[in-house]
């Protein structure tokens, strides 16, 4: 019987085929590289998870580098946050890098382009660079300054190093291509006065090298095999070869850039920035608010590592931008505290209930299973009394048929003890409930081996003996958002789609004396309610329990999403789309939005992203967005860019399509009628 071939993700056939090509297996080494400027979240979970993953499919190391660059964005609690987050994902690297290490290697190769014409010190202000630049369909204009002779570029530079200038006076350049159609190449940046402290190299350096500047050269001088960058990068990449082109040398290895498709979540933002902004604004509590889609925010909330790589290996490697949606890292975290959570019963809404037939006094304690998943979890004990706490929503005075639950006149078992009835109530003044009163079938209580232990009742209700129960506080969470793409909307805020109800607090539920032990990583399972864990916040006086997760999707179930099998998602993809994400029609939309509020390589990387997204849309899809509001026009210039795309591929044109093109040409705004030029 022959072994069905290893399926590979298109990362790791790059790989493979470069070994086959020659490549030596002992030359492989990734890398992961942060920028320390805010806290990790589930985006980088997914590249931790694919590089260190990779690292461990082809047994080479990796290394952990922080690009800190900017020193007036960086500081060293981020460093240590990153640091734990990869530990407790269950990773470790080979070698812990920092950019910062290289600076005096940069800044000679820097020299060294200088001499070779390569480079040039610009004195215009940023608002003149960027215009320069031209746009992605027009070229730029060349800076007064690139002609400057090399010897006045050294000297300036020399003296931008020694601080004689201020921020924004001069940058370093490199001389490349104006006209070139990718506007990276067109003289980027390299170098910035900047005079703020850095975390590590302090008032060394008041210049710093740019991204693009300090990246391939990193890579380069740590010899990592495959720079794997997520697809915001891909523009990049031709810069990136050409800076490598500046300083390789035949006897080590060339890096290789390729890109994948970040992990983008519904229901939240994954801007550090915007995360950043909720933090200043107390919109969230902090980075490890249980709210935030931080590793640290989900681990206070009770996820574990294992959840989250299984989301990541759920999500799979893609070429294209996407929205994966949350329930499909809710169902991983689901199914793994199904298998590994302790059992155990809290009330968060409770109402005495007491066994008018049960003894006085009298207290016993029942065996409770830790978790029927696990034969080996054990057992522990729940005490046991005459007066106990049920959940308020469990009791009807008058219910109906399809009510399972207690009921006056009707039988369900407490779990793990007997089978009460309904027999009256006690109201206040108000007519609210103070007090259900039960009889209790004396002989049936479980695991006894009585004949009526064995009687089969509809309902099974959870308690808490009043006598014995411990108080605590629970922290109830739902999604941030009530938005799917809450920073999709160019004229609103992501803040006005807050959830209101995203927190609720409960400050006196009663739970087992089981838990009055409990400790920071363990995890509950609170019985018919959900799954819980213990908030750092929480004192042998005060617990406190965060909820992770409930036992099923309800939120789909609100929102009319698609039926669920199990508990798992099922999502709908349009043709070609992976499963779990937003159609590429949506993605085109969602960056089009901000196109005109954009310049410069943030311009012409939405572009590019456009161009890549719409390979994989049909004219079906692209067609109705051809009336879209005149002032709508970003969602105008996406729509052409995407129309030229499927033109090049083939599309053959009609009246339609003749008439867009024709309103675009007509059409005030320059970006517009330049990418309907393109096309005509």
């Amino acid at each position: 019987m022959t072994e069905t071939p290893e399926s590979l993700n298109f990362l790791e056939q790059i790989i493979t085929e470069d070994l086959a090509n020659g490549l030596s297996a002992d030359k492989l080494r990734f890398r992961f590289p942060p920028e320390p400027n805010g806290y990790l979240h589930i985006g980088h979970a997914a590249s931790i998870c694919l590089n260190f993953g990779l690292g461990k499919k082809f047994n080479a190391p990796v290394n952990l580098r922080f690009d800190d660059t900017n020193p007036s964005k960086e500081e060293q609690e981020y460093v240590d946050a990153i640091r734990h987050d990869i530990e407790w994902l269950g990773f470790q690297w080979d070698k812990e890098c920092y950019s910062s290490d290289y600076f005096q290697e940069l800044y000679d190769w820097a020299i060294e382009l200088i001499k070779a014409g390569k480079a040039y010190v610009d004195g215009q202000s940023p608002e003149l660079i960027a215009e320069q630049k031209g746009t992605p369909t027009t070229p730029g204009t060349a800076s007064p300054f690139r002609d400057t002779s090399i010897e006045e570029n050294l000297e300036l530079f020399q003296r931008m190093k020694e601080g004689e200038f201020e921020a924004g006076t001069y940058v370093l350049r490199a001389k490349i291509d104006m006209s070139s159609p990718n506007m990276l190449m067109r003289d980027p940046l390299m170098y910035r006065i900047m005079r703020k402290a850095h975390h590590r190299t302090g008032t060394d350096w008041c210049i710093y090298p740019m991204y693009d500047w300090a990246h391939g050269q990193s890579d380069y001088l740590e010899q990592i095999s495959h720079s794997l960058c997520t697809l915001e990068f891909k523009p990049h990449r031709e810069l990136y070869d050409w800076c490598l082109d500046q300083i390789y040398n035949n006897d080590k290895l060339r890096p290789k850039q390729r890109e994948f498709a970040r992990r983008n979540l519904s229901y939240t933002v994954m801007s550090k920035r915007k995360l950043l902004e909720l933090v200043q604004s107390k919109t969230v509590a902090g980075w490890d608010d249980p709210r935030m889609p931080t590793i640290s925010g989900l681990r206070r909330r009770g996820y574990t590592p294992a959840s989250i790589r299984k989301f990541s290996e759920l999500s799979g490697i893609s070429k294209r931008d996407g929205v994966t949606d949350v329930s499909l890292l809710e169902f991983c975290i689901r199914e793994d505290l199904n298998k590994t959570a302790t059992r155990v019963m809290g009330v968060l809404d409770p109402v005495k209930l007491v066994i008018t037939n049960y003894p006085e006094g009298k207290e016993e304690m029942l065996v409770a299973e830790n978790n029927p998943e696990d034969p080996n979890a054990g057992t522990h004990e729940v005490p046991f009394s005459r007066e106990l706490y049920i959940e308020r929503e469990d009791f009807k005075e008058e219910a109906g048929s399809k009510f399972f639950r207690l009921t006056l006149g009707q039988e369900v078992r407490l779990k793990n003890a007997y089978i009460i009835k309904g027999e009256s109530v006690v109201k206040d003044e108000n007519g609210n409930i103070t007090e259900i009163h039960c009889t209790c079938d004396l002989d049936s209580k479980s695991g006894s081996g009585t004949e009526a232990s064995m009687r089969k009742v509809k309902g099974t209700l959870h308690w808490v003996s009043i006598q014995h129960a411990i108080k605590a506080e629970i922290r109830e969470y739902d999604r941030l958002f009530l938005d799917e793409a809450p920073d999709s909307h160019e004229d609103k805020d992501f803040k006005e789609f807050i959830n209101p109800d995203s927190l609720k607090i409960i400050k006196e539920a009663y739970l087992e004396p089981f838990l009055q032990e409990a400790k920071l990583d363990d995890k509950f399972q609170f019985q018919r309610l959900g799954y819980f864990t213990l908030d750092k916040d929480a004192t042998s006086e005060r617990l406190i329990f965060n909820k992770t997760v409930g036992l099923r999707d309800t939120w789909a179930k609100q929102q009319s999403q698609p039926a669920q099998q199990g508990n798992k998602p099922v999502a709908k993809p349009s043709k070609g789309q992976p499963q779990g994400q937003r159609s590429a029609i949506n993605e085109i939309q969602k960056i089009s939005k901000k196109y005109t509020n954009l310049s410069g390589d943030k311009l012409a990387n939405a572009r590019v992203n456009i161009m890549n997204l719409a390979e994989g849309v049909t004219y079906e899809e692209l067609q109705p967005l051809f009336n879209t509001a005149a002032k709508k026009v970003g969602t105008r210039i996406g729509v052409m860019i995407s129309l030229g795309v499927l033109l090049n591929k083939g599309l053959e044109r009609n009246a339609e399509i003749d008439a867009f093109i024709e309103a675009g040409l007509n059409d005030g705004n320059e970006l517009l009628s330049e990418e309907a030029k393109a096309i005509k």
